[in-house]
């Protein structure tokens, strides 16, 4: 099965648990460009279960519609662990969502360093009850296949994150 129809298989469980506990999802992505809610957005029914999604680019989309802090940014960069997570807790600050996932990472070919290379994605996941979780993953491949694989994890993320009660 390729990544692509795995996310979406990953998509329709997480909505099948999420509408039976009567949660709903946010997203807030930067390196995935919206890619999360496209896959979520590709199941019937979405609208019960998907609240909104923030596409935050830029650092300066990242703190004018999350919230992130310049010194945040400034102090980890946007790939980093901290930044993540303010934009998780922005984008469930900012919406009607039960948990949210957010993601920021260099999807390449180029923007990579020797200490965060090509591939090198952050996540973060946070629920209304408090649960904060981070995850640095390092994906293989070209910017396509970096990109899907994002959409993937953070989709894992929060089935798990539903599967453990929030």
């Amino acid at each position: 099965m390729d990544q692509e129809r795995h996310n979406l298989a990953l998509a329709a469980r997480l909505g099948a648990l999420l509408q039976a506990r009567e949660f709903m999802v946010a997203t807030a992505e930067s390196c995935t460009g919206g890619g999360i809610a496209c896959a979520i957005t590709e199941i019937a029914g979405s609208s019960g279960w998907f609240d909104r999604s923030f596409v935050t680019y830029t650092n300066e989309a990242k703190q004018e519609m999350l919230g992130v802090s310049t010194a945040t940014l400034a102090e980890h960069g946007a790939v980093s662990e901290a930044v993540v997570l303010e934009m998780a807790r922005g984008a469930l600050a900012r919406s009607h969502a039960d948990l949210a996932v957010s993601v920021s990472g260099i999807a390449g070919p180029g923007g990579g360093s020797m200490t965060k290379p090509v591939g090198t994605v952050w996540f973060a996941w946070v629920t209304r009850s408090g649960r904060a979780e981070a995850l640095l993953a390092r994906f293989e491949g070209d910017r396509y296949a970096v990109r899907q694989q994002a959409v993937g994890q953070a989709l894992s993320g929060l089935l798990a994150l539903v599967e453990k009660g929030t």
